[in-house]
């Protein structure tokens, strides 16, 4: 009994059965663990509530945002269908006469009436003013842009960029001539202070008038040079425009151009030529100007002065009337000695006899009279001109003046 309760203790309290219990885990079966659902990826969590609540509110903003943005596009959709319909098709250019409000103007052509119609929305509208140049549709007349460029071309073509070479010293005699055209135009570009001082106002302009071929463009040619002015040359027969209106409009031009490029100085020759009254009373009215023109010199030419409009010669408008009549027997020998100072002249040639000769000569046929004389040297590869090509020359001259005229037609 003693030993069997010991025993017994000893039974349930020895190491040896938790030996034996261990034994019993080890006789289980090694199981390795799961492997993953998705080989290579990470496995995907689940949604949660908050997780699709952000879809959603992503998704009404993105179908909000959508159908805010829509009608922007389709305005810009149609815009670009509007400039291809126009793209590649021909346009006429006009004038912008009114603004009636943002989407509509009143415009007119050259080529026909005014016209009520509407301004495309890819148009500035800010840059329209009237009177501006403006791009319209060939059939319907739209507004479909602006010119930037509101210069005529015409009058940029009249612009002359690089200053005239002749000078006063290739003008032979002419010495009132260029003294008065220095008081009237010169003076005032350079020194205006001193109209100012002596209290008097410049004159607006000059006219030159004389005989064909007696010096009024080269005068205006030196003036151009001495000066630092810019110098706009229009001959009168370009300010006769096909259509109704263009010639005033190409004067306007012409005087705003001026001013804009000030000092400068507007040469018209043939003056006479300016045969329609609407351009001649445009002329008029630039000439008296609202506002003072004190940096643009106007300079006319003509060799028919009697045909002008007296309203255009009247004091106020051109100041100065400035005759050149034919040369004389001291200036004669001057426009000689011009010319004939580069040219290689033989021992007999006597300049004297054309001189005294009672032809009248005007500076241009002495001028044709020296080149004649240098091509029949040329011609016969002399490097020398005799005076026996000065004789032949000024025959073929006189004869090329008269040719064609009876003798006594204006006695």
């Amino acid at each position: 009994m003693g030993q069997g309760t010991p025993g017994g203790l000893n039974r349930q309290g020895l190491p040896g059965d938790r030996k034996g219990d261990g034994s019993n885990k080890k006789e289980k079966k090694f199981e390795p663990a799961a492997p993953p659902a998705r080989v290579g990826r990470k496995q995907r969590k689940q949604k949660g509530p908050e997780r699709i609540k952000d879809y959603l509110l992503m998704e009404e903003e993105f179908v909000a945002n959508q159908e805010r943005l829509k009608p922007q596009e389709e305005k810009a959709e149609e815009d670009r269908s509007k400039v291809d319909d126009l793209r590649g098709s021909p346009m006429s250019v006009g004038n912008l006469e009114e603004l009636i409000d943002e989407n509509h103007a009143i415009v007119s052509s050259s080529v026909g009436p005014e016209y009520y119609v509407g301004i495309l929305s890819f148009v500035d509208k800010d840059q329209l003013e009237p009177g501006c140049a403006i791009l319209m549709h060939n059939k319907v007349l739209s507004v479909v842009g602006l010119l930037q460029d509101e210069v005529d071309p015409m009058v940029s073509v009249m612009k002359v960029e690089k200053a005239p070479l002749e000078s006063y010293a290739d003008i032979g005699g002419l010495d009132a001539q260029i003294q008065e055209i220095k008081e009237a135009v010169e003076l005032p570009l350079t020194h205006p202070e001193l109209y100012e001082d002596i209290g008097i106002k410049p004159p607006k302009g000059v006219i030159l008038y004389g005989e064909p071929g007696t010096g009024k463009t080269l005068l205006a040619k030196a003036v151009a040079n001495s000066t630092s002015a810019t110098f706009l040359r229009v001959v009168g027969s370009e300010l006769i425009q096909k259509y109704l209106g263009d010639g005033p409009k190409l004067v306007r031009e012409l005087f705003r151009v001026a001013d804009d490029l000030s000092p400068s100085i507007v040469f018209i020759d043939e003056i006479d030529a300016v045969g329609t009254k609407r351009t001649m009373l445009e002329l008029l009215n630039q000439l008296d100007g609202f506002d003072s023109r004190g940096d643009v010199k106007v300079i006319l030419a003509t060799n028919r002065i009697e045909s002008l409009d007296p309203a255009l010669l009247r004091p106020g408008r051109i100041d100065r009337k400035i005759e050149f009549p034919l040369p004389d027997i001291k200036t004669r020998r001057r426009i000689f000695q011009i010319h004939t100072s580069r040219m290689t002249l033989a021992d007999d040639v006597n300049l004297e006899e054309f001189v005294m000769t009672k032809d009248e000569f005007s500076g241009a046929d002495i001028k044709a009279i020296c080149t004649e004389a240098g091509l029949l040297a040329l011609r016969e590869r002399r490097m020398k001109v005799t005076h026996a090509d000065f004789k032949k020359a000024k025959e073929k001259v006189m004869f090329k003046k008269k040719e064609g005229v009876p003798e006594g037609l204006y006695m």
